[in-house]
């Protein structure tokens, strides 16, 4: 090698470090002031059953404060659109669902790309969605009689959502599909707020995610009628599966991951993931995802991107089949 290519070779190394140095201080340095987690649907539904307990440990990890910022509407798609458009400096995350997958296929103009528009950083929690009604309105002992009630009278009974394209949403069209039963769908701004309904009586049916369900199947608010997922869930070892009920091939999870803004620095990226993959191995947070009826995930960085690009494609073909619409 000649002189020159050496010292070529040593000046790029030379800007490399230059380059490097800068975001080395900055993950150094951050966090140095609170951070904001943008959960898109309104407080007391599957996401805040989450994100809460998460912010919570991660405020004592990182030792700065993090805030939940509810931003519902839209089948979750008002807040994703306002996370997107955050600056990307490490202070504001988007907290995203299953929901954020469907949306593609049911939104045809949104204003911003789960897939492009953020960096996913973790997922944070998978539980299963569940067939839960009020007792009083629909008064079934298991799965097979709920099916046959629904057969026997098309259009008596509603099933609420968390809103228009939402996991919940989709969920009902693949159900009746599957069962060839008629339901007439009902969307809220949130799980929460179609969760106080459903207590209420004001709706029948839900399939919910069963992190916004559990304190209610647990306090007998509500009963739960299956869970739609391969094996029953941790902390409901008394709820079957569908499959077991009879219905095979009904299987959905309402996933939550931690997302950032495009452009956030990498070192923050790389950071935040490490703190929550131990936030959420955190033998207390292990307890409440337990009791939410949700394992803990190992799947950060590529992989939940790549779980998500699946995702999206499994419900654009849902969608298609059912014939689901924004109503």
């Amino acid at each position: 090698m000649t002189k020159q290519a050496s010292l070529n070779v040593l000046l790029k190394k030379a800007l490399l470090i230059l380059c490097a140095s800068p975001l080395i201080a900055v993950a150094q340095e951050w966090p140095t002031k609170p951070i904001t987690f943008v959960v898109p649907f309104p407080a007391g539904g599957g996401t805040d059953a989450f994100a809460r307990p998460l912010a919570a440990q991660l405020t004592k990890q990182i030792g700065k404060q993090i805030i939940i910022d509810n931003r519902g509407g839209a089948g979750g798609t008002l807040g994703a659109s306002l996370a997107a458009k955050a600056a990307p400096d490490g202070y504001t995350f988007f907290v995203g669902a299953a929901h954020h997958a469907i949306a593609p296929a049911m939104y045809p103009n949104l204003d911003y790309d789960i897939e492009k528009s953020f960096i996913p950083i973790s997922m944070i929690a998978n539980p299963p969605q569940v067939i839960v009604v009020n007792p009083k309105n629909v008064q079934v002992k298991d799965l097979k009689e709920f099916i046959a009630l629904l057969k026997k009278n098309p259009g008596k009974f509603n099933y609420a959502s968390a809103g228009n394209g939402s996991t919940h949403h989709l969920a009902g069209e693949q159900f009746k599909m599957l069962t060839k039963t008629f339901i007439t769908h009902i969307p809220y701004r949130g799980a929460g707020p179609a969760m106080q309904d459903l207590i209420a009586g004001q709706v029948d049916i839900e399939f919910d995610g069963l992190g916004s369900s559990a304190p209610q199947i647990k306090n007998g608010a509500i009963v739960a009628i299956a869970v739609a997922s391969q094996k029953r869930a941790p902390g409901f070892p008394n709820v079957p599966t569908a499959a077991e009920a009879g219905l095979v091939g009904y299987e959905v999870s309402t996933w939550y991951g931690l997302f950032a803004p495009k452009g956030t620095p990498q070192p923050i990226i790389d950071k935040m993931t490490t703190e929550v993959q131990k936030a959420i191995n955190n033998p207390e947070l292990k307890t409440i995802w337990t009791n939410n009826g949700s394992d803990t995930p190992n799947l950060s960085g590529d992989a939940f991107a790549k779980f998500i690009n699946a995702d999206i494609k499994r419900w654009a073909s849902v969608a298609k089949a059912s014939g689901a619409k924004l109503d």
